[in-house]
């Protein structure tokens, strides 16, 4: 494995400060991102979870945890002070660590800009993917950042219906200028902001971000990389480390069945049956890889009093030696917010060295924090992580030589 050249004794270069947009800013995951970056930046707490802070990547030159500034956009009015005030009272964020971070989440949200929001926007959607843009592009000259990574957090969409504009430049172009039309999902108009802005983007939401084809086109044309979909926080992570394992004892995996119950913002959003749609398809799609069979039935279910905390089931049924059977069951709860801050804070790091090595278009490596990894067909969590550590350092050196 490539663990770069610089030693424990000598601290890394950076790749410079660093602007963390956050698309959906008030929310939990978001809110949790920022409250622990601040404490960690503070040093209040240690980087636990932040894989970024392990080796090998603590030897290269990523943007220190000081290095980074929040900002956002979200059409929700609570504050990020409110936010982590609602989940501190709900037991998930320790009182010593909110009240040594308020300030910072103060200033954050001072950051906070209003969101695209179809239902009010009036006039073109090229008018409102520059209005965004305009945000991002004052934010990285107000704070002289070297670039800013905008990282989607926001609500889950219904699942998109392409349209002969969504892959064609010149269609699309016209259909953004038009004002009775919106071809675009409000998660695309803002990943179009970020490429008009020159942003590096990821999508850790299953909403349609990036996928229109002509809007990866041009980012990569643009010059700027891109990571996406859905973070693979917590049981699909868990499946895809389990998964391979059955493989690698030459056992056959019948049937994979899975609920989650989950409160909460999430839980409100995905009880639309037409919303969970895209985040069933993005957790099935890797376990469906992985162990060849259709048969991976998953249900959610919202449970409101569960709030931040999802709960997930699993019950897996294997075929062994001379047709002997083999079931497991897990269960896992977890406060999801508190698994997702830590890959957001990992991702703003990570495309923030992919930016500064002149990378273009998706990063397949970076699918190893994804359900539904974008220019990757590799699901196992253990051939990922592989990857991503043999990218981050070749990518670290290939920054050094830059001039």
């Amino acid at each position: 494995m490539h663990h770069g050249t610089t030693t424990a004794t000598q601290p890394p270069a950076t790749t410079g400060r660093t602007g963390l947009w956050l698309v959906g800013a008030r929310g939990s995951v978001a809110t949790t991102a920022t409250l622990g970056l601040a404490a960690l930046a503070a040093g209040h707490a240690p980087p636990t979870g932040c894989v970024t802070a392990a080796e090998p990547f603590d030897r290269l030159a990523l943007p220190a945890f000081d290095d980074l500034v929040v900002g956002g956009h979200d059409v929700a009015p609570t504050t990020v002070v409110k936010q982590a005030e609602a989940l501190a009272d709900a037991g998930m964020i320790p009182g010593h660590l909110l009240a040594g971070t308020r300030d910072a989440l103060a200033a954050a949200d001072a950051e906070v800009r209003p969101g695209h929001d179809p239902r009010h926007h009036q006039g073109s959607q090229q008018e409102a993917a520059e209005t965004l843009a305009a945000d991002l592009v004052a934010f990285r000259e107000r704070h002289r950042l070297d670039r800013v990574v905008v990282i989607d957090v926001a609500s889950t969409e219904p699942p998109l219906d392409p349209v002969p504009e969504h892959d064609d430049p010149e269609l699309l172009r016209a259909a953004l200028l038009d004002p009775d039309r919106a071809v675009l999902p409000a998660s695309s108009v803002t990943a179009y902001a970020a490429v008009l802005a020159g942003c590096a983007y990821a999508s850790f939401t299953p909403s349609a971000g990036m996928t229109v084809p002509v809007l990866t086109r041009w980012a990569t044309e643009a010059g700027l990389p891109v990571a996406g979909r859905d973070g693979k926080t917590g049981q699909t992570w868990l499946r895809t480390v389990l998964a391979p394992a059955f493989a690698a004892r030459g056992l056959r995996v019948l049937s994979w069945a899975g609920t989650n119950l989950l409160g909460g913002g999430d839980g409100a959003t995905l009880a639309d049956p037409v919303a969970a749609r895209s985040k069933l398809t993005s957790k099935n799609r890797g376990l469906r890889d992985l162990t060849g069979t259709d048969v991976t039935p998953l249900h959610i279910d919202n449970v409101p009093d569960l709030g931040d905390v999802k709960v997930a089931w699993d019950h897996v049924h294997v075929e062994g030696f001379l047709g002997s059977r083999l079931t497991l069951q897990t269960t896992w709860s977890a406060h999801d917010s508190m698994l997702a801050a830590p890959m957001v804070l990992d991702l703003a790091r990570l495309l923030a060295l992919a930016h500064a090595a002149g990378l273009a278009g998706p990063v397949p490596e970076l699918g190893y924090f994804f359900k539904d990894p974008w220019g990757s067909d590799v699901h196992g969590a253990a051939a990922q992580a592989v990857e991503l550590a043999d990218w981050a350092g070749r990518t670290a050196d290939a920054v050094a030589r830059r001039p």
